[in-house]
């Protein structure tokens, strides 16, 4: 797959499209995509052993203030293989901070068309309170036992500040690669 070619979305901010790098439930193994090859690395194995509680990716044609795409994470009802497409909604984000500086993390789900169940999802508060405690957990200690790595949760926000976060994001990237 030539990810250059998987444009951001199809309305960017309220329609996106989330390349996935690594499935809900998976092992503690960072993945990440080579945006040259397309193909899937190993980022390095996850100290702590924690799985992965949702699907975790990026949007495309985005530039974090990390240097990296702006991550997204996917709930859905089953795993997504990683290196597929999935068109998403945004609904909230999860401010971070890390070693590398703000690290924030879109919360979107899946399209009514591909997913009925989240249909009525339209805000982070519509989430359920049992997976923004996992997702919450997950960000606050999986980097716990790497001594050089850190994590500040900042909190949560809803979806109108996801949706500023894609287009300051999307405009980042479109001004560096006019």
């Amino acid at each position: 797959m030539n990810v250059k070619n998987i444009v951001a979305g199809k309305n960017i901010p309220n329609d996106i499209y989330v390349i996935i790098e690594i499935s809900s439930n998976s092992s503690p193994i960072k993945y990440e995509i080579n945006k040259e090859s397309g193909m899937l690395f190993v980022d390095r194995f996850i100290a702590t052993p924690m799985f992965y509680p949702c699907n975790y990716g990026y949007i495309n044609e985005t530039l974090s203030l990390d240097g990296d795409p702006l991550d997204v994470l996917v709930p859905s009802p089953h795993p997504i293989q990683s290196n597929s497409v999935i068109r998403c909604k945004p609904i909230g984000m999860l401010k971070m901070l890390d070693e590398s500086g703000e690290d924030n993390k879109i919360i979107a789900v899946p399209k009514s068309k591909i997913c009925e169940e989240y249909k009525n999802i339209n805000d982070i508060s519509n989430l359920s309170k049992l997976l923004k405690k996992q997702i919450w957990h997950f960000f606050k200690y999986y980097k716990k036992i790497e001594r050089t790595k850190w994590v500040e949760i900042v909190g949560w926000e809803n979806n109108e500040q996801a949706k500023l976060e894609i287009n300051t994001s999307y405009n980042r990237f479109k001004k560096i690669n006019i």
